[in-house]
């Protein structure tokens, strides 16, 4: 077992963890809050109620299919 090269090993780790941590703080700090209006795929998905198409129908729609 060779402990110079196992400790070399891990000071390389080491130093990669460190980098990747340093590189996701800086990604976290430079988030803030987004101005302006937000993109359109994003406001689809806020929308809410039924899909077009929704097997459930509506009050109106299982009348009409009653009286048929």
């Amino acid at each position: 077992m060779d402990v110079s090269k196992i400790l070399a090993d891990l000071r390389q780790e080491r130093d990669q963890l460190e980098e990747a941590i340093l590189s996701l703080e800086r990604l976290a700090s430079g988030r803030g809050r987004r101005r302006g209006r937000p993109p359109s795929w994003m406001a689809e998905a806020k929308k809410r109620g039924r899909p077009a198409g929704s097997k459930n129908k509506t009050a109106t729609g299982k009348t009409a299919s009653a009286a048929e």
